[in-house]
């Protein structure tokens, strides 16, 4: 037995004995994210939009009660994921967190509040566009090379996990605009294809291992309720279908990158995690699922949603939205430990 393999041993057993449970994939040297909002750990705290969430009261649940940009009230998915990996109960945002070559390691998250697959989203919004997002993912691996050397690249290029999750901000608000040119099918249609070139291009730069989010029943959230859902705020289900349309679009598109691809690409299905907390919220705890807990719930996002904002609710864990739009730190936490059952051995190594 040589020392290596004592020292893994050891490490493990110490683990069962200070925790009571084995480390759930010590290969996954990082993690590293592309997308939106409901990833997003700051990264629009630095640029000039009107999308943000660094104040009060997002993040009254964050450690510290700290707004940190993350669009809830305490910790999103990306802090899940990265915790049950075993990598860190955080993940920081790329942009303008000073970051230390170290951080670099454990992975970072690209994704920007407000952007999508379709390139006129994050222009109408004024946020990180997905192409951007490689850009700097492309400087991230340079600073990897400079401070570690190409093996250190190799190797996170090789064993960590990159997730990417987008649409929501497409389906809800930019087929509004284009809506003129497409109709919903064929606007999912094009989703999907700038998401093929999307997964195409990181896959080009060496990752091997991509998990793509679905889109989610974007039609039940708070604001599109109140938007869209009449005098009873029911979902609407024209976009629901549209996001359905969607899923069922990107699942055989990715299926057949997997067959073209190195590496592996894994669809992970949200929607229906996600839907049934909505329509059955006492199920998991919940006592609202139609209204977010800030303000009055109906519309309150980003900077509508303040200190300054009346009626927000004193515990963000009786509603399954913390704003209009984002899910509250409890809702992510019981999403991520789901699909975590289900996807974790797909991701593995």
């Amino acid at each position: 037995m040589n020392l290596r393999f004592i020292d893994f041993l050891l490490l493990f057993f110490f683990v069962e004995a200070t925790t009571g449970k084995a480390p759930m994939n010590i290969t996954i040297p990082a993690l590293i994210v592309f997308g939106d909002s409901i990833m997003d750990t700051g990264n629009n705290n630095d640029i000039h939009t009107l999308l943000k969430s660094n104040f009060p009261p997002y993040g009254q649940d964050f450690p510290g009660t700290i707004p940190t940009g993350r669009f809830s009230d305490g910790r999103v998915p990306s802090d899940f994921i990265a915790e049950k990996f075993g990598i860190a109960k955080t993940l920081p945002p790329y942009l303008g967190s000073n970051l230390k070559p170290n951080d670099l390691l454990k992975g970072v998250i690209f994704a920007s509040g407000g952007s999508g697959y379709d390139p006129l989203t994050s222009t109408l919004l004024s946020v990180v566009s997905m192409s951007d997002q490689l850009k700097y993912f492309q400087e991230y691996l340079s600073k990897v090379k400079q401070h570690f050397g190409e093996e250190k690249v190799k190797f996170i290029l090789e064993k960590s996990v990159f997730l990417v999750v987008s649409s929501s901000n497409d389906l809800s608000a930019t087929y509004l605009v284009r809506s003129f040119e497409y109709d919903r099918n064929s606007y999912a249609e094009y989703l999907v294809e700038l998401a093929s070139k999307f997964i195409k291009e990181l896959s080009g730069l060496g990752a091997k291992t991509i998990g793509v989010f679905s889109g989610v029943p974007v039609g039940c959230v708070p604001a599109q309720r109140t938007l869209f859902g009449g005098f009873e705020r029911e979902c609407f289900e024209d976009l629901n279908n549209m996001a359905l349309y969607f899923n069922s679009k990107l699942s055989s598109s990715l299926d057949a990158l997997n067959k073209k691809l190195p590496g592996k690409i894994i669809f992970i299905d949200v929607y229906e995690t996600l839907l049934d907390i909505i329509k059955k919220p006492t199920k998991y705890g919940f006592e609202v699922a139609d209204k977010g807990c800030c303000g009055t719930g109906r519309i309150e996002l980003a900077v509508l949603c303040n200190k300054l904002t009346p009626f927000t609710c004193s515990d963000p864990s009786t509603h399954v939205f913390f704003d209009s739009y984002h899910p509250s730190e409890k809702a992510y936490q019981i999403i991520v430990d789901k699909l975590m059952k289900k996807y974790i051995k797909y991701l593995k190594n």
